[in-house]
């Protein structure tokens, strides 16, 4: 079942081109958005280490320092948020690399205005669970917090790692706490784009180690319940 929210949308540009990045800004925020444009993809991973995803990134395929691919490879393994990768370079094995391994689209500059918008509304209107744009760290009680954006777990002060599919299926938990979620939805959430190729024994071995994990080996409350022959919830202690 998706969250409903009305809050405004989060967009991250990452682009060195100073006069595109300012046409960007004012393009996307005379739309509505609320907008953050950074220089390159140390400057993105910073604003996400103290904000967490945004809703949408839009970034620049040749940025110094790391290129728009890797940056997309950074941003993918801390959750499934929408990139749309901008250049003035229309390779075919760039857009279709860009396009099959990390973006909801590829665009060639000079950028349209108009159509920008169209495609940036056009890609969030598809998406109904926007529970990677969360916090970066999550509270769930006095011994355990959950680092979303470094993929770990914190136990009375004490650091275990997450894997990228346990940090999704865990975000996608949480932010649907208390609802019953099943199992081919927390697959398409644990590995999107991969889905069809999952099976639920897969999922179920995941969750396990997740589990294990939050548990810290059996000795902490379990926050994952099963619901036999439906689905799998998260709980929050009262």
């Amino acid at each position: 079942m998706a969250v409903m929210t009305f809050e405004v949308k989060r967009l991250l540009i990452v682009e060195d081109d100073v006069l595109t990045r300012g046409m960007l800004q004012t393009t996307l925020e005379q739309a509505g958005y609320e907008v953050i444009a950074v220089a390159d993809g140390q400057d993105a991973l910073r604003y996400v280490e103290r904000r967490g995803l945004p809703h949408l990134v839009l970034a620049d395929l040749h940025l110094p320092l790391m290129n728009g691919f890797e940056l997309s490879a950074h941003l993918k393994r801390m959750g499934d948020v929408p990139i749309i990768i901008l250049s003035g370079d229309d390779d075919e094995d760039n857009v279709v690399r860009g396009i099959a391994e990390y973006a909801e689209d590829y665009l060639i500059k000079p950028i349209a205005p108009r159509e920008l918008v169209v495609r940036i509304e056009r890609i969030l209107s598809r998406i109904h669970d926007f529970g990677y744009a969360m916090a970066p760290i999550l509270k769930v009680d006095d011994g355990l917090s959950v680092d979303f954006v470094r993929s770990a777990i914190w136990i009375n002060g004490e650091r275990t790692p997450l894997t990228p599919i346990e940090t999704r299926l865990l975000s996608t938990l949480t932010q649907n706490s208390g609802l019953i979620l099943t199992a081919r939805q927390l697959v398409a959430r644990g590995w999107p784009g991969e889905a069809d190729q999952i099976s639920d024994e897969t999922l179920r071995v995941n969750l396990s180690r997740l589990r294990n994990k939050l548990t810290h080996g059996g000795t902490r409350p379990d926050y994952i319940q099963t619901e036999r022959g439906v689905g799998y919830r998260f709980i929050f202690p009262v």
